[in-house]
């Protein structure tokens, strides 16, 4: 039985990724660094800066790695210091490395202009350590440089149980408090690129399946825009809302949502399709409410914002349920 070992098993991304290699027929192992529920997985407790940990979980040689939680080639060098023992691997990048003719993109002044849809073909920022985008970059050209076959998958705003950066939180929070409306900026038109953890399953599922050296883009099959998100979410929490919008940006939060970007960010899923026969697990109505109904579970075990410090963090962003300025701007406006 070919063997697996995924880096960050027991998180969001890994909630997927591990099932979708056992009902493959995969022996799959799990490296982590706390006891976890890994279903039929053998979990390998321990860091991954541990040399030892390492030795561990590539005991024996693995068919293929999945590093679904690394953040720049630091977290790569340990690994293909080990490429003997690795058969392939497959990587968890991120959408946001892309940047524009112009070299704007997601951690610029000013968003970037990308065409629609994006391809893999899209420069990128350059390579380093300053940046979640350059981090990533300098992940993947380390990879490429390694001898190990590499699929590098480049996700959009990541959706599915386990998130504590759970941007959906945002319209669940609001119909948990009661609230009717949905305020959006940019006239409810932001196309930020949704990826179901499902899709990432899948499309794991079918690189360790056919090793290779590739860049593949990974996205829900449409980019809805940040107004259908909000209907979607609202839908599985059977609600209605009362939709307004706003023409600019975000004004003291109002219309503020994590999805709010003033150009379009459309990922072109073609080269996934050609090159591994790829066929999505359902588009974003369809896998949303997995992560919904987890979101609503786990807001009721413990305070939100201990149970989504990633979503505490994304507030640097601005205030997402700034009440009191949307009321003021609802009670302006009606």
């Amino acid at each position: 039985m070919a063997t697996a070992l995924v880096i960050g098993g027991s998180g969001q991304i890994g909630r997927a990724v591990v099932p979708a290699l056992l009902d493959d027929g995969w022996d799959v192992r799990v490296l982590a660094r706390h006891d976890a529920d890994v279903g039929g997985a053998r979990l390998v407790r321990g860091d991954r800066e541990d040399r030892d940990a390492l030795d561990e979980a590539l005991a024996g040689g693995v068919d293929v790695l999945v590093d679904v939680v690394a953040y720049d080639d630091r977290q790569a060098t340990a690994l293909t210091e080990r490429a003997d023992r690795i058969g392939s691997a497959v990587v968890i990048s991120t959408a946001g490395v892309y940047v524009d003719d112009a070299g704007d993109g997601f951690e610029s002044d000013e968003f970037g202009s990308f065409p629609v849809p994006l391809t893999e073909d899209q420069p990128t920022v350059g390579p380093g350590r300053d940046s979640y985008a350059t981090g990533k970059v300098a992940l993947e050209q380390a990879w490429a440089a390694s001898p190990v076959p590499t699929t590098v998958l480049r996700p959009g705003a990541i959706h599915g149980p386990g998130c504590v950066q759970p941007r959906e939180w945002t319209f669940v929070k609001r119909v948990l408090d009661g609230r009717d409306v949905r305020v959006l900026a940019y006239d409810g038109l932001s196309r930020f690129h949704t990826t179901s953890t499902a899709v990432l399953g899948e499309l794991v599922r079918l690189s360790a399946r056919q090793p290779g050296d590739r860049v593949l883009n990974a996205a829900d099959p449409q980019a809805l825009t940040v107004a259908e998100i909000a209907a979607a979410v609202d839908a599985v929490m059977g609600v209605t809302s009362r939709l307004v919008t706003v023409p600019g940006g975000p004004v003291d939060g109002v219309g503020l949502t994590p999805w709010s970007v003033p150009r379009p960010l459309v990922l072109d899923m073609r080269r996934a399709q050609d090159e591994l026969g790829y066929v999505a697990p359902g588009g974003y109505a369809d896998t949303v409410g997995a992560c919904v109904e987890w979101l609503v579970e786990a807001a009721a075990a413990r305070d939100w914002r201990e149970a989504f410090p990633g979503f505490v963090r994304m507030e640097a962003m601005g205030d997402f349920f700034a009440y009191g300025a949307e009321d003021a701007f609802l009670a302006r406006t009606s």
